[in-house]
């Protein structure tokens, strides 16, 4: 027997108490990350995941979740999807329900949804909405109406859409992916992701989060482990799985989340923004890594009452 224990990324402590509810009355490591992920998928506070979440360059919002079975290395994920709020169901519904396919990607992965029961719900917040107004076009509110000709302006506005996905930057205040890694007392370890991605993202684009050895990875052999931040330079990286190959290696979970950081430090990338991350081992241990001080993970065991933060070691 294991003793419980579930850990998560900087914003995950309002679904953290949901998992380890489960885990403490005997309950899976699956069932754990899914209720904590949905807590906060439905924040309406987090812009970074879920419902609320901000849209891409044409103002749609798109999910992207993931999770993996360390025992089994199954994986199930979804990317690029619209109109439901909790991504990271339907990623465990590819992973039970279509074991022949591991990830699902835009009307694909809306159709497996709309076919399994998933509700379909609107995305884009008022909230979230004036955010991207604002950053985008702070003029918009003036040209906004019904059947307007287009003007030399609305074309220039097209042509230069890409450069202004290059140059915005995420709003002030918390951001990023959310993390959830899972132990449960049978032994099983879960590492789940969810992300609305990167805000005003190209449209299509699929970050680290639905990518196996990426964004999530678990091998009960060895821990699990997740990404958050520089979603291009965790794949490039293959953050999540390096780290689990530190962990087989012998390394503890913070010298191998740092492993991988010094790693991705080395490659080039003009877009370069931080890369933070987590482990999770089979015997309860954890720990991560962050390139800026101040940011943390929280923990919660059988004995907590409430989430506890814990500092990231920074690169």
């Amino acid at each position: 027997m294991s003793a419980p224990v579930v850990i998560g990324s900087e914003r995950s402590e309002v679904g953290l108490p949901a998992a380890m509810e489960i885990l403490a009355r005997g309950g899976s490591a699956l069932d754990a990350v899914e209720a904590a992920m949905w807590r906060c998928e439905d924040n309406l506070a987090d812009h970074y995941v879920g419902t609320g979440g901000l849209p891409n360059a044409q103002g749609v919002v798109e999910l992207d979740a993931s999770v993996m079975v360390g025992s089994s290395r199954a994986f199930g994920a979804v990317g690029a999807v619209q109109g439901f709020p909790h991504p990271i169901s339907i990623a465990r519904a590819v992973l039970e329900r279509l074991p022949q396919h591991s990830l699902l990607v835009g009307t694909g992965a809306e159709l497996f949804a709309e076919e399994h029961g998933f509700e379909r719900a609107e995305l884009l917040t008022e909230e979230a909405m004036a955010l991207f107004r604002s950053a985008l076009n702070p003029s918009a509110e003036s040209v906004e109406g019904e059947r307007t000709t287009s003007l030399p302006g609305d074309e220039l506005y097209r042509t230069t859409a890409v450069e202004l996905v290059r140059q915005l930057v995420p709003h002030d205040g918390p951001w990023g992916t959310i993390n959830i890694l899972a132990l449960d007392a049978s032994g099983e370890l879960v590492v789940g992701v969810s992300t609305s991605g990167y805000p005003w993202k190209y449209p299509g684009r699929v970050g680290d989060s639905a990518l196996p050895g990426a964004g999530n990875y678990a091998d009960l052999r060895y821990g699990g482990a997740a990404c958050t931040g520089r979603g291009e330079l965790s794949m490039r990286a293959t953050g999540a799985a390096a780290i689990v190959a530190g962990l087989a290696r012998g390394l503890d979970p913070v010298e191998a989340c740092r492993a991988m950081l010094a790693d991705a430090a080395t490659l080039p990338d003009e877009f370069r923004a931080e890369l933070r991350c987590l482990a999770l081992t089979p015997d309860g241990r954890h720990g991560a890594a962050a390139g800026q001080a101040g940011s943390t993970y929280a923990v919660m065991t059988e004995s907590s009452t409430e989430p506890e933060l814990h500092p990231r070691s920074v690169l």
